[in-house]
This record gives structure tokens, C-alpha cells and sequence, in this order.
């Protein structure tokens, strides 16, 4: 099997980086993801290269073409080559000198199958070239490709030991690209080692999660690593009893045609409390606007109407929660609703006689609440008529 010729290379940009770095010669080649997806017809969206030049050897090439290197993980070999409309990932081939299940000490090499051996699945040890599509395969990718199966290189428990992450890769992967049964080696020793996540950062537990519920069925995978254990070291709040729930969000947001959102989909996966949801928050080191989205998003939609919600709470927490609930056609409404205008101001207030100062703020926030409650009205006559009743009752 060779590479099908690659469109994103035919740009002036690409051409310009493969030729600083010898791709005709066969000394850099296409790896990893790039590959894997374009032997599956998958948009290559990352492009990253493998080299056998140095970091140091990579910049000066890259530089006296007058391209733009980035020195992104220098210490690990990686170089970004960045040319008008592309940038790839570029690093030295390597090998693992030392590991501790969070980070490696490398050697670089000239060697590819060393470099493939210290990968984490076959799948991702492709490496082909550009001039003419071949295809280097050390660990039987390309078989293991064409069956879907996802398996590690050399002995599961071992890599497992090398990167903790690669528990949860092998999940991810497994949703994204396998059919059928997980590779049962791998399987057991994801289960066996689970509780390595503990030794991980938290942001990298969330990338991983992040990439496992935006795969389009995440449900089955979730499920098999509740059965297996592989979230009670990490994410206990994460249980069988909310799967359905999940699996409810995924088909309104298909139903709705909204845009799948990892965010949204954790909600659904968690227990309907806010509080809990926030904690959770909080425990994988998101943003501050995840984080309020996320406990937002947790609360059992209560059947109320859906606009003067989406009024207090902001559309998107309106949209999820409904979502949630498996509400795709209020869901779209939201999503095409443009949030209004409140026109009313102190000013108002003050030209009826409404003396400045917190009694102002009072009564205005009690003419929001009606202005809402009738509909978000714009005609002038109405507004004045809501103005004039509060003012009028104002005690």
C-alpha cells in the first residue's frame, strides 16, 4: 500500500518546506496521524514530519529558505517550519533513553525503527514518503489498520509504564478508529494500570477527554471503561447511570444540526448538580468559561419557556441544557433567536420623578422581569405602559 498523493502538498508553502528538508531524498517523512488518516480517505488536519537532521540542522535548512522556524519542543526534537498558508510539525527521530510515565529523556537517532519502536500503536508508526507514497510499516500498522484494531507496540503494560496517558489514548483511539472487540492485551493492561492516571496532570486527563467525547459515538468506549474501572482513580462522577443521557445530547445535537461540543457532552455525562459539576471543573484545570459553562449546563432543564431562560442564564447554557434533555427543536429555536435589546434606562426613570439612587436599580430590574415576561416587547407605547405601571406601583 502506498500514500495517495497528498493535495496540501501541492501548495507553494508545502513545497518550499518539504524541499528545505530533503523529503525527495527520503531524509524527512510524513508520520503518525498524517498518514494513518490519509491511508483512511480522513482530512489530514496536523502535518507532522519525521527527521533524521537534528533540531539544529532542521532550523538552519529551514532558515537559509527563508522559512520561519519555531523552536516549539526543541527539547524533544520538535521544530515548527512555518511557510505562508501551512506550518508542520517537524522532529528528529529518537528514542527513549528514560522514562517515568509522565515525561521521557530522549536520544536522538538516524534510525526509524527506533523511532517507531518508542511510539504508542502500530497505527501510529507509519511513515511514508512524499516522492513516491512509500510506506515504512515496522510493527504491522498497515494490517492492524485495515482490520481497525487498535493495538499497542510491544508490551501494553510497558508503554503504559513509558506515558500514563496511553491508557486513555487507547480508548480514544479505540472510539475514533476500531471496530468490534478492543485489542484484549491492551485492554487488560489499561485496566490493570488505571490507577497510573493519578500520576498525570490534570489538563492532560482533559485534552484526552476532550478527544474522546468529540469522536462521533463515544457512548460504547465510555461505557466499556466504566466496566473496566478506568475513571474511579480520576473521575468517579463519571458512571454507566448517565451513558443514556449522553447518548441522548449526540443525536439532539445531530437533530438540531448544532455543532457536537465536548463541554455540553461532559454535562450530560455528569450527575445533574451544579455544584459537583463545577468541582469537577475545577479538578481538570479548565478555563474559567468552561468551567461556568459546565456547572451552567449540569442542571435538569425544568420545563420552563425557553427564551426568558435563555434571557437570565445566555443562550448557550440554554442551548446545552435542552440538548441535554434531547430538546433539538427548542434547541435550534434558541439558536437562531437574536437576544434583544433592553432599552430602558435610569434616565427613564428619572424623567417620571424617580429620585437617583438604589430605588432606580430596584425598579428597573422589575421592569426587565415584566418586559421579559410579555415577550421582549419593542413597540415605544408598550414599554412606556410597562414603565408607567412599576412607577405607578412601585411600593
Amino acid at each position: 500500500m502506498n500514500l495517495p498523493p497528498q493535495p496540501w502538498a501541492d501548495s507553494a508553502g508545502a513545497r518550499a518546506i518539504l524541499t528545505a528538508l530533503d523529503c525527495a531524498a527520503g531524509t524527512t517523512r510524513l508520520v503518525g496521524g498524517a498518514v494513518r488518516d490519509a491511508l483512511l480517505g480522513l482530512p489530514v488536519k496536523d502535518i507532522d514530519l519525521a527527521t533524521q537532521f537534528t533540531p539544529d540542522e532542521v532550523t538552519r535548512r529551514l532558515r537559509d529558505a527563508g522559512l520561519k522556524a519555531v523552536p516549539t519542543g526543541i527539547a524533544h526534537g520538535t521544530v515548527t517550519a512555518v511557510a505562508p498558508g501551512v506550518h508542520m510539525e517537524v522532529t528528529t527521530l529518537r528514542r527513549d533513553v528514560a522514562t517515568d510515565g509522565r515525561h521521557a529523556e530522549i536520544a536522538f537517532t538516524t534510525d526509524w525503527a527506533d523511532d517507531a519502536r518508542r511510539r504508542d500503536f502500530t497505527i501510529n508508526a507509519l511513515y511514508a514518503r512524499l516522492d513516491t507514497g512509500e510506506i515504512s510499516d515496522f510493527h504491522d500498522g498497515l494490517a492492524d489498520l485495515a482490520a481497525h484494531h487498535v493495538r499497542f507496540i510491544g508490551a501494553p503494560r510497558d508503554r503504559i509504564a513509558e506515558d500514563h496517558l496511553r491508557i486513555l489514548r487507547f480508548f480514544r483511539f479505540h472510539a475514533r478508529f476500531g471496530r468490534g472487540e478492543p485489542d484484549g492485551d491492551g485492554l487488560a493492561a489499561c485496566t490493570a494500570r488505571s490507577k497510573d492516571l493519578m500520576a498525570l496532570s490534570r489538563e492532560r486527563i482533559a485534552g484526552e477527554l476532550r478527544g474522546l467525547l468529540l469522536v462521533a459515538n463515544p457512548v460504547p468506549t465510555l461505557n466499556l471503561m466504566v466496566t473496566q474501572g478506568i475513571w474511579l482513580a480520576v473521575l468517579p462522577e463519571i458512571t454507566a447511570v448517565r451513558l443514556p443521557v449522553l447518548a441522548q445530547t449526540i443525536a439532539a445535537e445531530a437533530a438540531a444540526e448544532l455543532t457536537p461540543d465536548w463541554i455540553r457532552r461532559l454535562a450530560a455525562l455528569l450527575p445533574p448538580d451544579a455544584a459537583l459539576a463545577d468541582t469537577v471543573g475545577a479538578r481538570l484545570r479548565l478555563s474559567n468559561a468552561d468551567r461556568r459553562r459546565l456547572a451552567l449546563a449540569a442542571p435538569d432543564w425544568d420545563g420552563g419557556d425557553a427564551l426568558p431562560q435563555a434571557w437570565r442564564l445566555g443562550s448557550e447554557a440554554v442551548i446545552d441544557r435542552l440538548l441535554i434533555t434531547g430538546n433539538a427543536p427548542a434547541a435550534q429555536q434558541i439558536a437562531d433567536w437574536a437576544r434583544p435589546r433592553f432599552t430602558v434606562s435610569g434616565r427613564d426613570l428619572l424623567a417620571r420623578g424617580i429620585t437617583a439612587g438604589p430605588e432606580v436599580s430596584r425598579l428597573l430590574g422589575r421592569i426587565e422581569a415584566q418586559w421579559v415576561a410579555a415577550g421582549f416587547p419593542v413597540d415605544p407605547s408598550q414599554i412606556a405602559a410597562l414603565i408607567d405601571g412599576v412607577v405607578a406601583n412601585r411600593d
